[in-house]
């Protein structure tokens, strides 16, 4: 742009220095106003700034009655400046009183102007208010002068998101940007957290947005851009199962939108404007995305938040930011909000500082959600909006009991979530002291009620939580958060430490299952696959790799030398593939015997029955193995061909009607017919109105997170599970197949006084 008297770099310049001087905010306010009107020979500047209650307030004004300031207001939609507020456009109009929103407020005076031009002031494509110019004479305002307001806006929206402005609020009014935000999304794991935000990816903060050279701006921009490209075209060359799928198509867009011609123009104008590289992508973000939020396709509208994705890590590129920096800093309440993230993700987080898990996306049986249920995280899932809603600090509530999140909640709203936090502790504390109660029916049937666990961490649970042992070990937990492969002696310092806290409890490890949705960056030899969740994985993976399964089966039994070792084998399809890993095991067994090493005392190999085809096997596989686990997840993913990823059918199928329960019976029933233990290790168990149907159809044997533990046990010990039985059976035997099977058990449980 031209560096004249009245051009916009001369006018940033101007408001750098106003920025720097120490006024007070209303002088600041004054003083923009007046430049901005002065530098665009407009005979009215005025700025309003949208409150918590929708209503526009007059802030500032040159041109208007400066006694309206603080009084005029309009509503959200009203008039020209509530309706651009509202479609957060510009509106650029030669005779403002014709058009049909125009609004006169008698106390601003501005009946005389015809002419208007308005912005909506943004910051991460919220709106925070409305900047105007105004002329006497009939004109429409030229592109670069719209422009030039666009990027005065943002600078402004900066000084409202920084808190610059409260302090002109009155009495009992808050800004937008602190209005309290209710949302609703999923219940993904029970509990209330009450904490302060932690943006996963969190929104960079630009301080510096005045360029001092243009030229050295739009270099860092190119080379910043550059490395943006390279990086995505890095991972798009790649073909592991980590950028395959949803995930490339995502890459795909970013490559898109890196290249996309009108994207780096309007970044390039935005520095010729003034602004640094940093301002001038938070500038073009906002702007892209209140544009795309008012846009009818729901395609583009989802594309939305792949640009928002995209720009932050070119702001990250900028400026030489990492995405794990803020867990150095983090608060001892944090509460981490995200669109979406991996389960190695969140166990980067200090464990100890977490209160409770948002997400954008997400789905009840996600990697991420199951990692979080066994950390005892309270968490929701499909909250949309989440992430631009908030900004790093925020008061927040997380209710995973009814999927309610609370953002900047009033106080009394806080009060009664912190009576409920009292209230829930108070049940914990029950639970605790059923902790070494026998875990058995009111009618005296023995359960076994068994916990998850993947990493060193959860192990405390085990004793705190009353578990009968570890009926789930995921070893692919220790896999997933390493840089690489795990050696032997990595694994089998694991593994003895898992089984010295199990203190002889039985512990069941899970060889190794990855693919699918459990990706390993580091590992190559994958392809890509159309249905990676039906392709090459678990135990099909290892067979083919046994190198892989040999070095994991040789930790396992240097690690259980002189106790007993339970090995469980997942995605078995065929009775062959448990032969094909016995006789790798046996290999491994006589080459530690032949070098002298310690054994276990007993063996025992299991299989998970997670594959559908295997409903058809069932008499040889339970004479196959010595136990047998349902992992209920899969198994109902594949019977209902429902991925459990997708959020759009993830609670179309009740994982508790008849037919599915009639298939875990028919399991059930086989494994009594042969002597083989059956377990259930699915998050089926984790809740008390499932595992009350489990125990119905005849599973003893059930394994949950940690924290299902206690609520399981407190209805286990109220029921009575001869009455229960009939009732399921009769429930079962209804050829209809329509019984709702949910609202029979909580009418048993209320007959029963059972709590759920």
């Amino acid at each position: 742009m031209r560096d004249s008297a009245g051009g916009p770099r001369v006018l940033l310049r101007r408001l750098r220095e106003l920025m720097a001087e120490a006024l007070d905010p209303q002088e600041r306010l004054d003083h923009i106003v007046r430049e901005i009107a002065q530098n665009m020979v407009a005979e009215v500047c005025s700025l309003y700034v949208l409150r918590a209650d929708s209503m526009l307030e007059l802030y500032a004004t040159e041109g208007l009655n400066p006694g309206a300031v603080h009084l005029a207001q309009l509503r959200l939609g009203q008039g020209l400046v509530g309706t651009i507020a509202a479609s957060a456009r510009p509106l650029n109009l030669s005779d403002a009183q014709k058009h049909p929103a125009f609004t006169y407020l008698p106390e601003t005076g501005e009946e005389v102007y015809h002419s208007f031009l308005g912005v909506p002031v943004l910051r991460a494509g919220r709106t925070l208010g409305v900047l105007v110019v105004q002329n006497r004479t009939m004109r429409h305002y030229r592109e670069d002068e719209i422009e030039a307001l666009e990027t005065v806006a943002m600078v402004i929206a900066e000084m409202i998101a920084t808190g610059d402005l409260a302090r002109l609020t009155r009495p009992g009014i808050e800004l937008d940007l602190s209005r309290p935000v209710s949302m609703t999304g999923l219940p993904f794991n029970e509990g209330v957290g009450l904490g302060h935000v932690v943006l996963h990816e969190p929104r960079i903060v630009v301080t510096a947005l005045f360029n001092e050279d243009s030229d050295d701006e739009l270099d860092r921009l190119e080379t910043a851009l550059d490395s943006l490209r390279l990086s995505i075209d890095d991972m798009l060359s790649r073909r592991d199962v980590a950028f395959e799928g949803e995930h490339r198509a995502v890459l795909e867009a970013y490559r898109m939108f890196a290249n996309d011609r009108g994207w780096v123009r309007r970044l390039k104008e935005a520095i010729n404007n003034g602004l640094t590289a940093e301002a001038a992508v938070e500038k073009v973000q906002s702007d892209m995305r209140a544009r795309m939020m008012h846009m009818t396709d729901p395609y583009l509208r989802e594309r939305m938040s792949d640009f928002d994705d995209l720009a932050n890590r070119l702001l990250r590129q900028l400026m030489g930011r990492g995405p794990d920096a803020l867990a150095e800093i983090l608060p001892k309440d944090a509460i981490i909000v995200a669109r979406s993230m991996g389960a190695a993700e969140l166990l980067d987080y200090p464990r100890q500082k977490l209160r409770g898990l948002v997400l954008e996306e997400g789905a009840p049986t996600s990697h991420i959600v199951i990692v979080a249920r066994a950390i005892g995280l309270p968490t929701v899932g499909q909250v949309k909006g989440a992430v631009s809603m908030s900004e790093n600090g925020d008061a927040i509530i997380v209710d995973g009991e009814d999927g309610q999140v609370h953002l900047r909640p009033q106080g009394d709203v806080e009060e009664a979530y912190a009576e409920k936090v009292r209230f829930r502790a108070r049940r914990q504390k029950l639970y605790q002291e059923l902790r070494d109660r026998p875990t058995e029916t009111r009618d005296g049937v023995p359960v076994d009620l068994m916990m998850n666990a993947g990493l060193a961490v959860d192990l405390p649970q085990l004793a705190q939580s009353g578990a009968a042992g570890i009926g789930l070990f995921r070893t692919e937990l220790q896999f997933m958060v390493a840089a690489a492969f795990p050696r032997v002696e990595a694994q089998e310092r694991l593994y003895r430490e898992v089984l010295e806290a199990a203190d002889g409890k039985p512990v069941t490890f899970r060889t190794i299952d990855i693919g699918g949705d459990k990706v390993l960056p580091y590992f190559k030899g994958a392809q890509h696959e159309e249905n990676p969740a039906l392709g090459w994985r678990a135990i099909r993976l290892t067979l083919d790799r046994p190198g892989l399964l040999r070095t994991q089966i040789r930790a396992l039994l240097k690690a259980a030398g002189g106790r007993e070792l339970r090995m469980m084998l997942p995605m078995v399809t065929e009775v062959s593939e448990v032969r094909q890993a016995r006789d790798i095991i046996d290999r491994e067994v006589r080459h530690l015997s032949r070098f002298g090493y310690l054994l276990p005392t007993r063996l025992k190999l299991g299989a998970m029955i997670e594959v559908p085809a295997l409903l058809w096997q069932l008499e040889e596989l339970m004479q196959a193995v010595d136990f047998v686990s349902v992992g209920s997840n899969d198994l109902f993913q594949f019977v209902t061909a429902t991925d459990r990823g997708n959020t759009r059918i993830a609670e179309r199928f009740d994982p508790l009607s008849v037919p599915f329960l009639r298939i875990l019976r028919q399991i059930v029933r086989a494994g009594d017919q042969y002597g083989t233990p059956v377990t259930l290790c699915g998050e089926l168990a984790g809740r008390p109105i499932s595992a009350m149907a489990l125990l119905g159809i005849g599973f003893r044997s059930i394994s949950m997170a940690p924290a299902a533990i206690g609520p399981v046990k407190a209805m286990l010990c109220e029921l009575l599970l001869s009455d229960l039985s009939v009732v399921m059976e009769e429930a079962l035997a209804n050829h209809s197949a329509s019984t709702d099977i949910r609202a029979l058990l909580r009418d048993f449980a209320n007959k029963h006084s059972i709590a759920l």
